[in-house]
């Protein structure tokens, strides 16, 4: 009883609204200006800095990707001369009728499909056989693979005047092997097939070491666990090649078939630096002129860039429809998978 009085007695003596003092100040308190300034600057740099990453790369690709794809896009539907840029006509599809009703754009495209043939079925099966080989275990396995690239890393010039002595026709060194056989020398740059395939020799030697490396990144990412079934149920190495690696790699081999055609498509470097003098013009005969080089020649020799931006996007259609055959064929392989 003594304590609950002085407890009642207490609670009638102490002044109203003094427990309440304490959350009623800490709830009128206010955040100073300072602390909110940076509150604020803090939720700037977190919706702002994603933005400011990555927009040198748009600044990049605005400048040197989209500008000139929409100018070149511009100029094929106008007579624009190198000479004369600051005068433009409207033509329409002019360009691009004259282009397809000209032999020697069909020329151009059918030497590249040809050179894209030559250099890509034999590059692509080498390259496949070489990975096969790299898959097991060899002594210096390092060392063979750092020589796969060394083609690879070669500049185009460097290899193209390499092997343009090595196609001459006086003193080369491919006339003097078949010559040892009983062959008749053949003037490779003069020769249509001749030409064309001494071009391809050259994508083939730069581009097969780099295939083989992707297949062996591919083949060592098949399961062992396939081989040693395969193996127990009496499979041989080249079978186990055929219905054990082939099948698991092949949406790498449809990778590698793309880009080599994408590559053979816009092929350049190599025959106008094969042709010398003549390089641009693809051979006296135009016998492997390329789209690249058609394109080269149009803009730059003669001038007519309307026409040879009719070149590029009728280029850049040409890839298109390479890239739905090829999402065509993926989702193929996938519903079979």
């Amino acid at each position: 009883m003594t304590r609950m009085s002085e407890t009642a007695e207490y609670a009638e003596t102490a002044s109203p609204g003094e427990g309440d003092a304490a959350p009623a100040a800490s709830g009128r308190r206010k955040s100073s200006p300072t602390s909110s300034w940076r509150s604020r600057l803090y939720r700037w740099d977190i919706k702002a800095s994603p933005y400011v990453f990555v927009a040198p790369f748009f600044l990049f690709f605005g400048a040197f990707g989209l500008f000139p794809l929409l100018y070149t896009g511009w100029a094929s539907l106008h007579r624009l001369e190198l000479t004369n840029l600051d005068d433009s006509t409207w033509l329409g599809l002019e360009n691009y009728t004259n282009l397809l009703q000209s032999d020697y754009f069909w020329n151009a495209l059918g030497n590249t499909f040809t050179i894209g043939i030559i250099a890509t079925v034999p590059q692509l099966a080498i390259a496949l056989g070489i990975a096969h080989l790299l898959n097991y275990k060899l002594r210096g396995s390092t060392l063979w693979r750092v020589a796969m690239l060394a083609p690879y890393a070669t500049s185009v010039a460097s290899a193209s005047l390499v092997f343009t002595l090595l196609f001459a026709w006086d003193g080369g060194m491919v006339n003097w092997m078949i010559g040892s056989v009983g062959i008749d020398p053949i003037n490779w740059r003069e020769s249509s097939w001749g030409s064309q395939f001494a071009v391809s020799s050259i994508v083939m030697w730069r581009w097969t070491g780099y295939n083989a490396l992707i297949y062996l990144a591919a083949m060592q990412a098949v399961p062992h666990d396939l081989y040693e079934s395969a193996s127990l149920d009496g499979a041989s190495r080249w079978q186990q090649f055929r219905h054990v690696t082939i099948p698991m790699l092949r949406p790498t081999i449809l990778f590698t078939i793309v880009v080599s055609t994408i590559g053979a498509t816009q092929l350049f470097g190599e025959p106008l630096l094969f042709g010398g003098t003549a390089g641009s013009k693809g051979g006296a005969d135009h016998q492997f002129q390329t789209l690249g080089l058609y394109l080269y020649d149009q803009g730059w020799i003669n001038g007519h860039l309307g026409r040879a931006s009719a070149v590029a996007w009728l280029m850049l259609v040409i890839l298109l429809l390479i890239a739905a055959v090829n999402l065509l064929i993926a989702r193929r392989l996938r519903k079979d998978r």
